[in-house]
């Protein structure tokens, strides 16, 4: 009887997130799989729309931008964060929670706030510009390029860069750091053959969780390049809400599976080098 109970409990509480994955994720997974391969009007079966993501060059010049984008993006946040969550791991934990909090604090505030922000102190006459004007230097064209655009995808996704390298740093406990000295490790080789591999994991997290949605923006493409350059996701976005009656929702709907068949692949590749039970596995 009580297995029964327990068994019964625990479908309770499973039944919210069951509810909440059928009608937020499996309900719209499934339409944009049927707008990619059928016509929006007829209904009939079709591989053109996926055809136009691989034949119309201007589309895949746009991947190949959005995709070295977001792997310099990627690069600079996993450069900057894993120095800053290994020191952070070795900090007090009064002073890792305080730190931790102003690392998510800006989080808290809406990205497109967020991003416009970057973009008006940035501009031509914003705050960077009359500073440089003011010290007696030349103005500095940033908005418009691809620089921009990164520093755009840096600032709103590092903190899911730290914060899965500091969760997996922060389990490497002392002993084992002392016991690799006892076997003659110096600083050099800890961080080489201890902290590293242990913390691969969450690196492997942390790329995952930046590269997603840094290949699929369009918003701070168009805000930090004034809409200079022109990414997948800015293409997604231009079919659907601009091309509605010509086949846009289609094309947008091909297109979003064609890149989410892409990054589910380089997803899988990249948890063939995260350990499960560290937290590395995304899927």
């Amino acid at each position: 009887m009580n297995k029964r109970k327990g068994t019964f409990g625990t479908a309770a509480l499973n039944t919210p997130f069951v509810v909440w994955s059928a009608i937020f994720i499996i309900v719209p997974l499934i339409f944009v799989i049927y707008y990619s391969f059928f016509d929006q009007d007829s209904g009939v079966f079709t591989l053109d729309h996926v055809k136009y993501f691989f034949g119309n060059p201007s589309v895949l010049k746009s991947f190949g931008q959005s995709v070295w984008l977001s792997v310099a993006s990627t690069l600079i946040s996993l450069l900057i964060a894993y120095p800053f969550a290994y020191f952070l791991s070795k900090k007090r934990p009064a002073s890792q929670r305080v730190q931790m909090v102003l690392v998510m604090a800006p989080m808290w505030m809406n990205m497109v706030v967020r991003t416009y922000s970057w973009a008006t102190i940035l501009e031509k006459n914003g705050l960077l510009n009359n500073i440089l004007e003011s010290m007696g230097l030349g103005k500095i064209n940033i908005i418009g390029t691809s620089g921009a655009v990164i520093l755009g995808m840096v600032y709103n996704y590092l903190p899911y860069m730290i914060l899965p390298i500091y969760t997996s740093m922060s389990k490497i406990g002392t002993p084992l750091l002392e016991a690799a000295e006892d076997l003659g490790c110096n600083s050099f080789q800890k961080l080489t053959r201890v902290i590293m591999p242990l913390s691969l994991s969450g690196v492997v997290s942390g790329i995952i969780m930046v590269f997603v949605p840094s290949i699929s923006t369009f918003y701070i493409s168009q805000a930090m390049s004034d809409r200079k350059i022109l990414l997948i996701g800015d293409i997604i976005e231009s079919q659907i809400t601009g091309m509605w009656s010509t086949g846009g929702l289609n094309r947008g709907a091909a297109m979003s599976f064609v890149l989410m068949v892409i990054i589910l692949i380089c997803t899988f590749i990249m948890n063939k080098y995260a350990d499960s039970d560290e937290g590395g596995m995304m899927i």
